[in-house]
């Protein structure tokens, strides 16, 4: 809690997580009831009773209460997507660094081809292959950003594999398995996390990317990317749609980059 990184990423963080529980609650309107009636309507900083605080859409949608609905698929794209790519990850890396040989040739040569493939352009691919929806989003993420933990965490194992307190398992008869279980793994989960909400940032990025085109959720489910897509139709009669989103996707990914930041300083027994 010294870390001030860590207190303004988790304080935003937070409430992206009090907006996305509490969105029934919190949301003034419903995100989806139209009124063509109030259509491209200005924000309204005085809370009136019948005023939009941060405006309405094309269609008189609420756009307060479509931010705070948005929020859900960000965070779950960021906690699902993120946590699965980190264990993919994060054992392909682990077996690599650890056993060697043709394991290492074999996972390093495909974390390689991997590599080349422009990430923002296999996403679309994928999703485009696998359907439209918020779980394809999800398996997307995994399959391309899979490769940022193995190689990291490769790294980082064949550093850790060198150490006393391995050589000690070693000698005391300790299988490979239970060494690289109950004595490698718990050194390299420190970096793990970082890399977690790291990772989590460009979650959000990416689904974001994928709603702005076209190819995440339905249209009729709250998302920032399609909210900035539908701002930048109208961008010059309602400045206020495109920026309200940017600027909260703006601030989730800053604090889950504050939040790794701030984590890899106070963990990381180097740096402290």
């Amino acid at each position: 809690m010294r870390n001030w990184r860590v207190l303004v990423g988790g304080a935003l963080l937070l409430a992206l997580l009090i907006a996305a529980v509490f969105a029934p609650a919190l949301a003034p309107y419903d995100p989806l009831d139209q009124d063509l009636g109030a259509q491209l309507v200005a924000p309204d900083w005085h809370f009136a009773a019948v005023g939009h605080f941060l405006g309405t859409d094309s269609l008189g949608r609420d756009l307060l209460s479509r931010l705070i609905w948005g929020s859900r698929v960000a965070l779950t794209v960021a906690l699902v997507a993120g946590t699965l790519t980190a264990l993919l990850g994060t054992l392909l890396g682990l077996a690599a660094g650890f056993f060697g040989g043709a394991v290492d040739v074999l996972i390093s040569r495909a974390v390689d081809v991997w590599s080349s493939f422009p990430p923002v352009l296999l996403s679309i691919i994928l999703v485009a292959l696998l359907g439209t929806g918020l779980w394809s989003v999800v398996v997307a993420i995994v399959v391309i950003d899979w490769t940022r933990f193995c190689r990291v965490v490769r790294a980082e194992t064949l550093k850790q594999e060198r150490m006393d307190y391995v050589a000690a398992a070693v000698v005391a008869g300790l299988p490979p398995r239970v060494i690289l279980w109950r004595e490698v793994l718990p050194n390299l989960l420190p970096l793990t996390l970082v890399l977690l909400t790291l990772e989590m940032g460009i979650a959000v990025v990416v689904e974001a990317i994928l709603s702005f085109v076209g190819l995440s959720i339905s249209s009729d489910v709250p998302s920032w990317g399609g909210m900035i897509a539908e701002g930048r139709t109208v961008v010059h009669e309602a400045p206020w749609i495109l920026s309200g989103a940017m600027l909260v996707l703006l601030a989730t990914v800053l604090g889950f980059n504050l939040l790794g930041d701030g984590l890899k300083a106070e963990l990381d027994p180097v740096l402290r």
